[in-house]
């Protein structure tokens, strides 16, 4: 097997065959996804890096590897530094980067078909300065030296029902093609793997923990679509679903099918097309109007059915939740419980219950100082004891075809009292959870404007955390979900400008993390709500908490919650068990009961 520094070298060698002084490796797919399928893990394998974000660009004499604040200690773990330097963001960017290193003419390559054309504009900008120039590749260099590179899923596509869908994929096509009606274009191009699903009515297995089939959707106005999709997914049983007004293409005849688009007004999502279709249709002729992938909005305001279901799949994870942390609590005080057998039996709860189709992510199960690693991954290397008298954080999520859920615990392994500053700390976080999910608000109102809910306790204490305080959830679909989210408005963070609308489902998960000792995250998901206020001014919007799993009483610092805090811990509390206790038996129903007795 290379060393990750062989694979280093063998690509700079490529790099100098191909003519290129600099490539750009993103961590991305032709869809520009949050998390790829093994064929597109470029980045991992070249650098060894295991985050779901993250860039790198090397060059003949330097390298380095981009991240944001969720992975400032995981890259050090993971990326040798005497081969990459570490950069991060958004402090800097690659384009900044390369406006100081590249050398003077460079030619930087980049494929077109892994980032944005607005992210190739920024790039080529910055390159100026140096007489340098950005080459999009014919051929992506790493797959020329990446020897064993996995072949594309070749999984079927699948129908998903109505009965969880809760809205036919005819439906759905006519509601873009009035889109495009009233827009006066032509045609809408679809590229995320999620729309494409979500607008069909299908999903896959093409990507770990994201139920999606690697595809594409061209939406016209007249309410047909084109689904380019590679022959061996296609079944007869797809087929059937989709019906006649839905033509079915090889997917590597995608270029193909763009370039019968020639004079038509086409929509196309800048920050979710790659630069080359935006190439490809102006090779073609056709007239590109941009504007944000019309199934986004849709997607994420859940229908009645979406939200019965989430609520559904909520109740059957709680218990598993339960089952799990009454497990912990057992078992982890005698210390032979690690990081990864705790991972496994919480995926063997969530088995348990006969419906789990896959996990949402890779479980986030962080023992002492791992736990202060925001998107710590566990493996053999790094799997840690859960030792006696240290914190636990653990962040999970299920896939089941009513819902997909994402819930994060931290708790005290004893035997002895946990300390006085870890209680304060886990109960500021708490205290902001419960003034997110207590939040009322006017209608119009941003992730942005209600992310300082969640901060200001650990703010007063001259205190924060560096990621985001929410993200859109998906049905039966991504974890991670747009265009909503939670955060500050700093950065140009997507979605922190998108208003919160009624159906939309959010996680509520402030943090703190003391590096090298231990990481605090309580995580619930909720759902945007209307609320009626009397005498109220217009329309008003609150949250709806749809997890369900005891939260450590005996790390909260009650003198520092008031009343209403309190109240709204044991109203909570009140109703995991009222939920949960008729899943559970024997020593778990004892446990809830003991788990969610009032403060």
């Amino acid at each position: 097997m290379q060393t990750h520094e062989a694979r280093l070298d063998a690509l700079r060698k490529q790099l100098a065959k191909d003519g290129l002084d600099g490539f750009v490796i993103p961590i991305s797919d032709e869809h520009m996804s949050e998390y790829v399928g093994a064929y597109a893990q470029r980045l991992e394998w070249l650098t060894g890096f295991g985050g779901s974000a993250g860039t790198a660009v090397v060059l003949a004499e330097k390298a380095a590897i981009f991240v944001d604040g969720r992975y400032t200690l995981q890259v050090r773990d993971q990326v040798d530094g005497r081969l990459w330097s570490y950069e991060s963001v958004p402090q800097t960017s690659v384009a900044a980067w390369l406006a100081q290193h590249a050398p003077g003419g460079a030619r930087i390559g980049y494929d077109a078909w892994l980032h944005t054309r607005g992210w190739a504009q920024a790039v080529a900008s910055a390159l100026e300065a140096r007489q340098a120039t950005l080459v999009a590749v014919a051929a992506n260099p790493v797959d020329a030296v990446w020897t064993d590179r996995p072949a594309p899923s070749p999984a079927p596509a699948v129908p998903h029902a109505s009965e969880h869908a809760g809205m036919s994929a005819n439906e759905k096509r006519a509601a873009v093609a009035e889109w495009l009606i009233a827009r006066g274009l032509d045609a809408a191009v679809i590229t995320a793997l999620d729309s494409v699903a979500w607008l069909l009515n299908i999903r896959g297995t093409d990507v770990e923990r994201t139920p999606v089939a690697l595809s594409y959707v061209i939406a016209n106005a007249d309410g047909t679509a084109d689904l380019f999709i590679a022959p061996e997914k296609v079944t007869p049983e797809l087929r059937a679903h989709l019906g006649n007004a839905v033509r079915i293409h090889p997917r590597d005849r995608f270029v193909a099918g763009l370039e019968t688009l020639k004079g038509q007004r086409v929509a196309v999502d800048p920050e979710r097309a790659v630069a080359a279709i935006f190439l490809a249709l102006e090779s073609a002729g056709a007239r590109i109007v941009t504007e944000t992938d019309p199934v986004v909005l849709p997607k994420a305001i859940k229908n009645p059915v979406e939200q019965a279901g989430h609520r559904a799949a909520q109740t059957r994870d709680g218990a598993a939740i339960a089952r799990f942390l009454h497990w912990v609590e057992t078992e982890a005080p005698g210390g032979g419980v690690t990081e990864l057998s705790a991972a496994e039996r919480l995926h063997a709860f969530r088995a348990e219950t006969g419906l789990l189709k896959d996990l949402s992510f890779d479980t986030i199960s962080g023992a002492g100082p791992n736990g202060a690693v925001v998107h710590y991954r566990v493996s053999e290397e790094t799997n840690r004891t859960l030792e006696p008298n240290s914190v636990y954080l653990v962040d999970s999520g299920g896939q089941y075809l009513d819902g997909t859920t994402d819930i994060t615990r931290t708790v005290w392994i004893g035997p002895d009292a946990p300390p006085a500053e870890l209680k304060d700390r886990f109960t500021r976080v708490l205290k902001g959870h419960i003034a997110l999910a207590r939040a009322v608000f006017p209608r119009g109102t941003t992730g942005s404007q209600l992310d300082s809910f969640a901060r200001q306790f650990l703010w007063a204490a001259g205190l924060d955390y560096a990621h985001g305080t929410g993200h859109g959830v998906g049905s039966f679909l991504a974890v991670h979900e747009g265009p909503q989210r939670i955060a500050k408005a700093s950065g140009g963070q997507a979605g922190t400008g998108q208003e919160l609308l009624a159906g939309m489902i959010l996680s509520n998960e402030p943090g703190y993390y003391r590096t090298g000792a231990y990481g605090i995250r309580i995580e619930n998901l909720v759902l945007v709500e209307r609320r009626e206020i009397p005498g109220a001014e217009g329309d008003f919007l609150g949250f709806e908490t749809l997890t369900f799993a005891p939260i450590a009483r005996d790390l909260v610092d009650v003198a520092l919650l008031s009343a209403e805090e309190r109240a709204w811990l044991n109203a909570y509390h009140a109703r995991v068990r009222e939920v949960l206790a008729p899943q559970l038996s024997g020593a778990d129903l004892a446990w809830l009961e003991a788990a969610c007795a009032p403060l």
